[in-house]
């Protein structure tokens, strides 16, 4: 995933219009407009960091005079007691940032640290591992960029830069023939440049798939062990096959172990838990 700086800032935009609506009263009223000071961003978890880069967006849109120094970067180890970073400027501007970069470092910190371990489950093969739509609403390119600073790799961003065939979509075609002549046909018609990628269900479906052709990659979708093992002898190498359905850290290795290309993970976003970091003054 190319990372959209546009969306990112209209994102932040956003957030901060909820958060502060006509002001943040709390700081307007106890804290005086030219009261300068300096917070460090505090780990109490042991994990991977992330959001960092997303912070400095944070405040600069707060306040274009605040000033970071970082300690540690995105996609680094961090244990309990750690300081990432420093803020320095004016008090108000970094009250009001507080929970806007905390909300998201703790969420995206606790994807990476999800896909970091996946990704050491699989050392030693050659699977890679893949997230999934199953994001939070409004905040998918965070979850997402969490994911690639955890070594894991992005699927599609939404509905729009992929053809993905999936069971619902073969069934309303009429099968896996109809569906994929007619994803064909609409790219030639339309002129668009997209990659189809196909879901199966089972080896009959497969084989159907494999006469036809015409995609970039194979989903198989909760396959057994011993049936993804037949399909990688049948595709040979001819197309990147993807394992999806019901896959965690309990299993990962089993399925990467079958010989497969890819294996995608709702669990990296649905099932990642925040870490926790605390924003605090520095007296």
């Amino acid at each position: 995933m190319e990372l959209d700086k546009r969306a990112i800032k209209k994102f932040i935009k956003s957030a901060l219009a909820e958060d502060i609506g006509d002001g943040d009263h709390t700081s307007l009223s106890t804290i005086p407009a030219d009261a300068m000071g300096k917070a460090r961003l505090l780990v109490k978890d042991n994990g991977i960091l992330a959001g960092v880069a997303l912070a400095k967006m944070i405040f600069q849109t707060v306040d274009k005079d605040l000033k970071m120094q970082v300690l540690i970067k995105d996609g680094k180890p961090v244990k309990y007691g750690d300081v990432a970073f420093y803020v320095e400027g004016r008090d108000r501007s970094i009250l009001t940032a507080e929970r806007l970069v905390l909300n998201c470092m703790q969420r995206m910190s606790g994807i990476a640290t999800t896909t970091r371990q996946v990704v050491d489950l699989l050392k030693g093969t050659k699977t890679q591992v893949l997230d999934t739509r199953k994001t939070t609403p409004g905040f998918r390119m965070m979850e997402k960029w969490g994911v690639m600073i955890g070594g894991g790799v992005n699927h599609r961003f939404g509905l729009f830069d992929m053809i993905l065939i999936k069971d619902n979509h073969i069934d309303y075609a009429g099968g896996i023939k109809n569906a994929l002549e007619a994803a064909q046909h609409y790219l030639k018609t339309t002129q668009k440049n997209l990659p189809i990628e196909i879901e199966v269900r089972n080896l009959k479906e497969l084989q159907e798939v494999l006469d036809i052709g015409g995609v970039v990659r194979i989903m198989v979708d909760n396959f057994s062990y011993d049936n993804i093992r037949e399909a990688v002898k049948l595709v040979d190498g001819r197309y990147p096959i993807e394992a999806s359905g019901g896959i965690s850290p309990t299993n990962v290795r089993n399925y990467a172990d079958c010989g497969v290309d890819y294996v995608s993970l709702g669990y990296l976003t649905h099932s990642a838990k925040s870490l926790d970091l605390s924003l605090k003054a520095v007296k």
